[in-house]
């Protein structure tokens, strides 16, 4: 049996992956109150794909750099170069346009969530999932209450356009949108 080029096998496109999202969040914090190292959250995005079945290579891959377009100064030139162009557009697809308010950025989450490709989905179902954990374990620093509970219903919303893709990430999902009593049939 051949083995497989370090380069193209699969375990060295993930760690590729991971040590590129490492070093693009290198000095970014997550807003708790421990000032959690950012990168916790493509990998942890990544696991719950895993959890929930997920073998496709390239949206594993998309999950891990999945804000580094939006947070950093990494280009989706740069994801396509490295990661090739199935990576690249579903990186592209779940990435907000950082030129837009925030509100609009928020609405066209909801809105696009429903035409957004099965990849992309699976990616925003595991970030929203890890993100209301995050935000049910603890509040981040200057946040109120309100607005925890209003991201947890815009989060709804989005959701609500990726169902039928992910039986595991949906019923998580469900648990907590029942535990804060969040309406799941928006």
């Amino acid at each position: 049996m051949a083995s497989s080029s370090p380069a193209t096998s699969p375990t060295a496109a993930i760690i590729k992956c991971v040590n590129f999202a490492a070093v693009k969040h290198k000095d970014q914090k997550r807003k708790d109150p421990e000032r959690t190292p950012y990168i916790n959250h493509p990998i942890g995005v990544a696991y719950l794909l895993v959890e929930g079945g997920v073998e496709n290579l390239d949206v594993l891959q998309a999950a891990l750099l999945h804000d580094t377009v939006e947070d950093t100064q990494t280009t989706l030139e740069e994801i396509l170069n490295e990661f090739g162009p199935e990576v690249a557009g579903i990186v592209a697809e779940v990435t907000d346009n950082k030129t837009l308010d925030k509100q609009e950025r928020k609405r066209l989450q909801i809105v696009k969530a429903a035409t957004a490709s099965n990849e992309a989905k699976l990616v925003k179902l595991a970030d929203k999932l890890y993100n209301l954990r995050d935000l049910d374990r603890v509040m981040p620093e200057n946040w109120t209450q309100k607005r925890v509970e209003e991201y947890f219903h815009w989060a709804a919303q989005v959701v609500a356009g990726c169902r039928g893709t992910n039986v595991f990430l949906e019923k998580e999902l469900d648990k907590l949108f029942i535990k804060r009593k969040v309406p799941i049939d928006v």
